[in-house]
Order: C-alpha cells, then structure tokens, then sequence
C-alpha cells in the first residue's frame, strides 16, 4: 500500500500550522484573516465544533487560496465528507486501519495521529512516513521524537499539542520535525472578544520566533 499525496509537500515552507476551533461561521474568514496577516496561510480546522464544515465551506468560497485542511478526523466517514468539501489535507488525534485505508481510497493528503511506535508501526504497515505527534508534550516531548530517529529514520512528524512560540523551536530543530502545530495564538479570551488584531499579533510573534532555527 502506498500513501496519497505528501501532506508535507503540499505544506511546502510552512513551518507552523495554526489549529482553529470555529464556533460560530461568521468568525471563520476573520480569523482566518488574521492569522493570514501574522504569516500563517495555511490552517487546520477541528471537527469538534458544530460550525466545523460549515465554517470550511465559507473560507473555501470567500478565501479559495487558503490552504484549508480538517483536523480531529476520527471516522471514515468524516474523512468522505472532507473529500465531497474539497478539504486540501486531513489530520486525525490518532491512527485506526479504517481512516489509513479511507484516505488511500480518496486519496486525501492525510497526517494519521502517532504517540507510540506502535502507532507508527501500523501506519508503516500502510506506506505512511508522515505522522502527527500528539499530544507532544503530554506524550514525551522532543526526547520521545529523538528516540524515534533510531528506529524510524526516514519517518517525518508535526508535533502538536502544547506547542507554543516558547517550545516550538525546540521540536522544529530535531531533523525529524518538519513543522509543528498549535493553537497558542489563539487565546479564548481573544477568540471570545473577535480580537483580531491580537490573534495576528500573536500569529506574527510565533511565526517570528521561527525565523532562526534550522535542524541539528
């Protein structure tokens, strides 16, 4: 089995993946907007919101170069209702045969969610090289993704879950990393007052503590 097209080539350059929770879908081109402005033209949208899809069919309609993806798939048949949307890349909190093979017969861009080998084992055994590490750093880390280079040398991760503008550097020096995601510049406070201007603000510091890091 082989997988579909390489999440990470499709997010060439992008070393940052903002991960969006849309609660109300008027919020969804704002947001989106001002992420934009801080440097981030690429997001993930959670489905653990009742306004997910709907929030993704209007950035798809008023922001059609936004590289749109879906996060928290847990089912086949999220990831067909993905694939009818014209979603760009789908990202799943874990790993199950049924979304691997679901993906494959899409061919939908895919980041299966990894936080053992064991996790990573089962998407190798699918043709999978690239996975998301999650929950980082409740997981182990940057020394569990360390460890891993031994065993899985050619295997690539997003990291996500904990990563703030602080750490992220830490993760995206291992040669492993080829991005990392996170939602830090996204406070609640900010998102519940639509404080725009702050969540680009704080799009712009985080893409900025980037600039300088190169693997080690």
């Amino acid at each position: 089995m082989t997988a579909p097209t390489s999440v990470f080539k499709l997010l060439d350059g992008i070393r940052a993946l903002p991960v969006v929770a849309i609660e109300s879908v008027e919020d969804a081109v704002p947001l989106a907007d001002a992420l934009a402005q801080g440097g981030m033209p690429a997001i993930e949208v959670t489905l653990r919101t009742a306004a997910a899809f709907d929030g993704i069919a209007r950035l798809q309609k008023e922001r059609p170069k936004l590289l749109i993806g879906a996060g928290t798939v847990v089912s086949a048949a999220q990831m067909k209702t993905c694939a009818a949307l014209g979603v760009r890349f789908a990202i799943s909190p874990g790993i199950t045969p049924a979304l691997l093979e679901a993906a494959q017969e899409l061919n939908m861009p895919y980041l299966p969610g990894t936080a053992t080998a064991s996790d990573v084992m089962v998407g190798l055994q699918h043709g999978w090289s690239e996975f998301k590490f999650f929950p980082a750093e409740a997981a182990g880390g940057p020394d569990v993704l360390k460890s891993w280079a031994g065993p899985f040398p050619d295997i690539r991760f997003c990291p996500t879950g904990g990563i703030t503008a602080q750490n992220a550097g830490t993760y995206l020096a291992l040669p492993n990393v080829v991005m990392v995601g996170s939602s830090s510049m996204m406070p609640a406070a900010a998102l519940k007052a639509k404080d725009w201007a702050d969540i680009a603000r704080r799009a712009r510091a985080f893409t900025d503590a980037l600039d300088n890091i190169t693997a080690c």
